[in-house]
């Protein structure tokens, strides 16, 4: 269904569908949704999976009182086409959005995102970070993708900087002065401790009466690779951290300290929730869009930041792609669980939909996790897929305990048994030639052409 002729219908009937979806429940009784995402840190980065050299206290809470999946996947192994699978609901093989592109041109109108169904369906809706999905005066820009109130960097390049001159406010630049230095004057104010307090004040202002929904995609621990150029360190952060006095390479430190802030921002959010009395109605989940990077100085292997995978971000191994994903709903959720459930971004907007009981797009990859979310049981997932274009287009697929990995059209497939080599070290395509036969049809099967982002040998 296109993206005009889905809203025009959903927001004809949006009430009246709430209504017989949910009974007497008013609109004022469905879940709120907190989304926080951060930037470039690997399923080894955090303590509850398995992190000994720095602390994340805030993020693990989330997980002893809520439920850690150890098989959930990002969208892509970069940035722009994690977050457009997240927002479309579509995998990289339909997506609009599957590369970053210089000038990020974003996706199209036609594009139907998870803040139109939620906002349709009677959220608020409020993103804080960033975007990276459009440019303002585009169609892609996020006020014009179902966000009622935006602020952060104004695109994914800018996003690389931590003491920018201006961040968006709506469609309209808010200049931060104290970061419009001259001489050896330094910038003063921490993008991530602005974009914060415009998030708390958002979130103030939400009540019991209405659902909201708040999209928080943190920059952090993403790397300035400017600053790397210029100081052989891109980690910034301020001074004052935990960790700034390691005996540790200067971007270890970096990394470490803005883990810290990442976790109090974390702890943020989750205490004004609980002081709005808003936690047990409020879906609070914390993930990373693709695996961790080796930028800005940094080496992830100094703090095994893809714990027990292989690879990293731009890689469809298992490093490159798996992620951390906790969820925590207090009365709802049960506490302390650990899931082996096979998700994906691109199943948390028909997730959500269900969750608001809102209307789903009916051409979507993805299928509710909503039972396995809540602890009610595991749902059979149809195969993975991934493409990515950097360096060469790739393919990779995990159906069930198989994943199959392909560079160009005609590459050689190789094929891994995750369940008995999570590292993917053993290539047992020759052993296994009818799994590369099907394999190798669903690389065919499961993606469509596009102009923008083509296939090649």
């Amino acid at each position: 269904m296109q993206r005009r002729t889905f809203l025009t219908s959903l927001a004809a009937g949006a009430l009246s569908a709430v209504a017989s979806r949910a009974g007497a429940q008013s609109v004022a009784g469905r879940p709120n949704i907190v989304f926080m995402m951060a930037d470039d840190l690997g399923y080894g980065d955090l303590g509850c999976y398995g992190q000994t050299k720095f602390a994340t206290p805030n993020i693990d809470r989330l997980a002893a009182e809520g439920i850690r999946f150890t098989q959930a996947y990002a969208g892509s192994t970069v940035c722009s086409p994690s977050r457009c699978v997240l927002m479309t609901g579509k995998h990289t093989g339909h997506c609009s959005y599957r590369g970053n592109m210089a000038g990020e041109p974003g996706i199209p109108d036609s594009d139907v995102t998870m803040a139109e169904v939620l906002k349709e369906a009677g959220y608020a809706t409020g993103i804080f970070g960033k975007w990276g999905l459009g440019n303002v005066g585009m169609p892609g820009y996020a006020t014009r993708q179902g966000f009622d109130r935006w602020y952060g960097f104004l695109n994914q390049f800018q996003a690389h900087n931590y003491y920018p001159h201006h961040l968006m406010s709506d469609e309209v630049a808010d200049v931060i002065r104290d970061n419009v230095v001259y001489g050896d004057k330094p910038p003063k104010e921490y993008a991530p401790e602005r974009i914060q307090k415009n998030a708390l004040a958002w979130l103030d202002q939400q009540t019991a009466e209405r659902p909201f929904f708040l999209y928080l995609p943190y920059t952090l621990p993403h790397a300035n690779g400017e600053k790397r150029r210029d100081t052989g360190n891109g980690m910034e952060v301020p001074a004052g951290h935990p960790y700034e006095d390691k005996p540790w390479p200067a971007p270890e430190r970096g990394f470490a300290g803005m883990m810290h802030y990442l976790d109090t921002l974390v702890g943020q959010i989750t205490d004004r929730l609980r002081e709005k009395g808003l936690e047990k109605n409020t879906l609070v989940i914390f993930t990373s869009d693709n695996g961790p990077h080796r930028e800005g100085g940094r080496q992830p292997e100094f703090f095994a930041s893809s714990g027990p995978l292989r690879g990293i971000k731009r890689d469809l191994t298992e490093g490159g792609i798996r992620t951390p994903f906790i969820a925590r709903m207090p009365g709802t959720i049960p506490a302390g669980r650990t899931s082996e459930q096979i998700l994906a971004f691109w199943d948390l907007l028909p997730t959500f939909a269900e969750l608001a009981k809102a209307r789903t797009p009916d051409d979507l990859d993805g299928v509710s996790m909503l039972r396995p979310l809540l602890g009610k049981g595991d749902v059979q997932h149809r195969p993975l897929y991934w493409e990515f274009h950097e360096g060469g287009f790739k393919q990779a697929i995990r159906d069930g305990k198989w994943k199959a990995i392909r560079k160009g059209l005609k590459g050689k497939t190789e094929l891994y048994d995750l369940s008995a080599d999570i590292h993917e070290d053993r290539d047992i395509a020759a052993a296994h030639p009818d799994t590369v036969r099907r394999m190798e049809e669903l690389f065919r099967s499961m993606r469509t052409d596009s102009a923008q982002f083509p296939a090649k040998d």
